[in-house]
């Protein structure tokens, strides 16, 4: 990749550890990003892609895949494929260094076995009920009457856990550490628990399960990891990310650094309401084009460079913010603009005729496929006597400033002739059906030789070549800005209105067939992209992106 990277504090903390007298002298850069196998990767995720593969990159370094697979509870093979997907569509590879925490299952025991024989780590049968109650507060330690169980047993205990012979929640090993800590953390955590579920890689064979505290340090270290960046919901761990890392007695030594997560408004990041809103038919799936995910969003017409560009935008802080929708909105148009072609639809058809062109006669124009890039060429448009029009680009008693079609106004037709409206034709109950007009040949391609001014220019599509279209229409998922404050109920929140179906639709027939990721900016609605998993060449399916008004660089 060849953007550049902005410095952040998390570059200005490896700078330092780089210099002669730093922690990382003469090291390479090795970072990882670790996703749980639970859920399909959302667009919260991209700035932790982005910053752990954008922070190797700049150092000259490398960084590793690790599937954090420690809870095989809702863990499954989709979800490990999906992800190596998403992240090779934002641009990233991790070569040969793809890892699960599974693979490091004995390991992990063996340390743990290490920990009780050195007295850090002891066998507790407290339920997790019971623990709750005995975890203390700021002025009282927490109690655990089986903290000084002798070390044998323990042992015992630990060896029958991992054997199979007790129920779940019946016991956990904790590591010993401080009852009485500041730090809640720190009151000795439970580092391995009972699970009797099956595991998506080995299968039965565990029946005990460490926790993320206890295994992430450990999988970091066992891969050399220098520097692991996560989210700041994790500093309070940091003492006991480095307490594993100490008494592992394992060769690498890596440093834990925060950073603040993502915040969108209109957005829900919990992977937990995301799964809600899929598993109760809130959305049609985790690549709804409305959800978050970037399955959702690739769906939707989001292009990898205008989600990395976001991300670099936003920058890496340690004090958590909201981010407005609109920036998204904005990068995506930004990308789109520049690449995307241009093309004339009609999503709200009503008929156009010349009376005065010949019914037998058709022509064909050349219309740039991009206004600022001749070398990308041009595309047919055929033109004809009937054409398809937008129906609010007529108005029978036009409002103040209205430009487009009235009787006796003329307009311009994108690219093809001037033309003067002669009125309308309305069904039994006053709707129009067609609109009349005649043209001036004299103004081929819309210029006009006695240099009258025209006002209006609209857009068209020849009813004769016109293919029929279903266009999708998205707008926010959630009416609530902040559709997670407090204790609302964020479906209560949902947005009737965010997806408006059109099925008479009419597009130029010079920009079909077409196919996924293919992008199209349709002049004077938007943006939009062929829909990756409904469209075919008989129905073809298109997806706004993103229109063309840009709230955020308007503000």
């Amino acid at each position: 990749m060849s953007e550049e990277h902005i410095s952040n504090f998390i570059h200005d903390i490896i700078d330092e550890e780089l210099k002669p007298d730093g922690r990382c002298y003469g090291m390479q850069v090795h970072t990882r990003f670790p996703p749980e196998p639970n859920g399909y990767l959302h667009i919260g995720h991209a700035k932790a892609i982005c910053i752990d593969f954008g922070t190797a990159e700049k150092y000259g370094g490398i960084c590793n895949l690790r599937m954090d697979d420690t809870n095989p509870t809702k863990e499954d093979v989709e979800y490990v494929d999906a992800i190596q997907e998403d992240i090779h569509w934002l641009g990233y590879d991790w070569d040969d260094r793809f890892y699960y925490a599974s693979d490091y299952f004995e390991t992990m025991y063996e340390i743990a076995v290490s920990l009780i024989k050195r007295g850090l780590a002891y066998v507790c049968e407290l339920s997790p009920e019971q623990m709750r109650e005995n975890r203390g507060d700021l002025t009282h330690p927490a109690v655990s009457p089986y903290r000084d169980r002798p070390m044998e047993e323990s042992l015992d205990l630990f060896t029958r856990m991992r054997n199979g012979e007790f129920p779940d929640g019946a016991m956990t090993l904790r590591a010993k550490i401080d009852l009485a800590s500041g730090n809640f953390n720190m009151r000795d955590p439970v580092i391995y628990r009972i699970n009797h579920s099956h595991h998506h890689r080995q299968g039965d064979k565990w029946c005990i399960y460490p926790m993320y505290d206890f295994a992430h340090p450990l999988e970091d270290a066992i891969e050399g990891i220098t520097h692991s960046l996560c989210s700041l919901e994790f500093e309070d761990h940091r003492p006991l990310y480095n307490w594993f890392v100490e008494h592992a007695d394992l060769e690498g030594n890596p440093r834990q650094i925060e950073f603040a997560r993502l915040n969108i408004n209109y957005t829900v990041m919990s992977k937990r309401k995301l799964r809600k809103l899929v598993e109760e038919n809130y959305v049609s799936g985790w690549d709804d084009p409305r959800m978050p995910t970037l399955r959702g969003l690739r769906r939707r017409g989001y292009t990898p460079a205008s989600i990395r560009n976001f991300i670099e935008r936003v920058g890496v802080a340690k004090v958590p913010s909201t981010v407005e929708i609109a920036l998204l909105e904005h990068c995506l148009r930004e990308d789109l603009n520049e690449n995307a072609t241009r093309a004339m639809a009609v999503l709200h058809p009503v008929k156009l005729t010349l009376t005065n062109y010949p019914e037998d006669q058709s022509e064909v124009f050349q219309m740039e496929n991009h206004p600022y890039y001749p070398e990308r060429g041009t595309h047919d448009v055929s033109f004809s006597r009937t054409l398809w029009v937008e129906r609010d680009d007529f108005m029978e008693e036009p409002v103040k400033g209205y430009f487009r079609l009235f009787p006796s106004n003329e307009v311009r037709l994108k690219s093809a002739y001037v033309v003067r409206c002669t009125g309308c034709v309305k069904d039994d109950d006053g709707n129009v059906v067609e609109i009349l007009a005649t043209y001036d040949p004299e103004t081929k391609g819309g210029n006009t030789p006695d240099g009258r001014k025209v006002k209006g220019t609209i857009h068209w599509v020849d009813a004769a070549t016109a293919k029929d279209a279903e266009v999708r229409l998205y707008s926010s998922l959630f009416l609530d800005a902040e559709p997670e404050a407090g204790d609302q109920d964020f479906l209560e929140v949902l947005n009737p209105d965010s997806l408006e179906k059109l099925t008479a639709c009419k597009i130029e027939a010079g920009i079909l067939p077409a196919e996924a990721p293919a992008a199209f900016q349709f002049l004077r609605l938007g943006y939009f992209c062929i829909d990756n998993v409904d469209s075919t060449a008989e129905h073809p399916v298109f997806n706004r992106s993103v229109s063309l008004k840009d709230g955020f660089n308007k503000k």
